[in-house]
């Protein structure tokens, strides 16, 4: 009983390697094509992206292995994609040499055949370039699969690496429309009006430029408020009556107003790092940016102080207030509004200096510009930069200049009159008694 168990374990085990030996010797039915890759050209207007409903040209490629010949081949695509009035070039490589070869190309719906006039023969690579064909409109990741005939019969092809689409959207929508205006064309065709003002590229950027847009406004708006308290300091301490205090501010104000910012940006970008100090590209740049400004403002408030004539200081000592309650309560209100048209140009010149962190690649407005250019090879896309930028420098400027009107107005001894029963009384006083 102990030697027929025995015998169970070692006869099983020469069943398996017996069956292996037999695979393997066995001959297998060989692949009579491989797929080698499957690529679609790039159909977005000024992008570098595939659009889901809109025609492009599909590129397939496949190679016949050795001792097989492919009669069709069929490709199939996912629902919603479709080869109708696509055109299709047949093409057969045998290394760098092209050879001639025919076949009729038959489109149906997500579907195309193509069928050789001869057998294709062994070590050929096969090119099938599909013109005018869409993709799903939804976007996605679309796989080419499909069949091929040899002399076996049909056989199923092996699927393509995923193709990357993406939706088409209201935008790309509109996009197609000019593509297809014959106005849009004649006014393309002129090389000034089509190398900087193109239509469609234009609308495109607007919408692709708008994230680094918003990174500009970001930055310069959380990069000014300390970049105020910063000049408030440095202010006060050039008009302090400490001798250290004055040497530091002026230092501090000279460097950074007489160095170009191009230079601060390109040390904390490319120094700090020297020394082992790495702080993320954005906050970076709210840091040179606001450091910056701080110098620029600290003149501009110094000479805003100053400006305050000097009886108001007397005044205020003679009532008995303090130097700390004379310049927050008597002088700086007059300061602010002395410096804010000045103030508010700085803050303009700020926000355009911006794009100079597009140089050490911070993705600002400047940098999707760039990038698109370089894309599209136009230069529509800097001139949507340039209306970003427009877009808030021109209400600034107006801002600026009603606020000078009005001041230099009141002034002039203009602006609201005394209204009440003051005014009454003023009226009353101007009109001659009765004798």
């Amino acid at each position: 009983m102990s030697l027929t168990t025995s015998r169970k374990p070692k006869m099983a085990l020469g069943a398996v390697i017996l069956a292996l030996m037999v695979a393997l010797l066995l001959p297998t039915e060989a692949q009579a094509m491989t797929t080698n890759k499957a690529t679609a050209r790039p159909n977005e207007n000024g992008g570098s992206n595939v659009i889901g409903g809109l025609p492009t040209r599909l590129t397939w490629e496949g190679s016949v292995e050795e001792g097989e010949e492919v009669t069709s081949i069929t490709l199939t695509l996912p629902e919603g994609s479709t080869f109708a009035g696509s055109s299709t070039k047949v093409t057969a490589l045998e290394g760098l040499n092209r050879t001639s070869i025919d076949g009729v190309a038959t489109p149906a719906d997500n579907t195309l055949t193509v069928v050789f006039s001869e057998p294709v023969p062994e070590n050929l690579l096969v090119r099938l370039e599909v013109e005018g064909m869409e993709f799903p409109s939804e976007g996605g990741e679309v796989v080419i699969s499909g069949t091929y005939t040899n002399q076996s019969g049909e056989q199923q092809l092996a699927d393509s690496k995923p193709i990357k689409t993406i939706a088409n959207t209201m935008l790309q929508g509109i996009v197609a429309d000019l593509d297809a205006n014959p106005a849009v064309a004649a006014w393309n065709s002129n090389p000034f009006l089509g190398m900087f003002f193109k239509p469609q590229l234009l609308i495109t950027a607007l919408f692709s430029l708008a994230p680094g847009w918003l990174l500009c406004l970001a930055i310069v708006v959380i990069a000014y408020p300390f970049a105020i308290v910063l000049g408030l300091v440095f202010a006060f301490m050039k008009i302090s009556r400490y001798r250290i205090l004055r040497a530091i501010a002026i230092v501090y104000i000279n460097i950074l107003r007489g160095t170009p910012l191009f230079l601060q940006i390109y040390i904390m970008f490319f120094g700090l790092p020297m020394m082992n100090i790495n702080i993320d590209n954005n906050v970076l740049g709210v840091i040179v940016i606001a450091i910056n400004a701080s110098a620029y403002l600290a003149e501009i408030f110094r000479a805003g102080i100053q400006s305050i004539p000097q009886g108001q200081y007397e005044a205020a000592s003679s009532l008995g207030m303090s130097y700390f309650q004379t310049m927050f309560s008597i002088i700086l209100p007059q300061t602010i509004r002395r410096v804010i048209p000045t103030v508010t140009s700085d803050f303009i010149t700020s926000y355009k200096d911006t794009s100079l962190l597009s140089s050490v690649g911070v993705m600002e407005l400047m940098m999707f510009a760039k990038n698109l250019t370089s894309v599209s090879g136009n230069m529509t896309p800097y001139v949507a930069a340039a209306i970003f930028y427009l877009v808030v420098t021109l209400p600034l400027i107006k801002v600026v200049t009603i606020i000078e009107n009005r001041m230099a107005h009141a002034e002039r001894g203009g602006g609201p009159r005394p209204k009440g029963k003051a005014a009454d009384d003023a009226s009353a006083s101007d009109v001659p008694a009765e004798v």
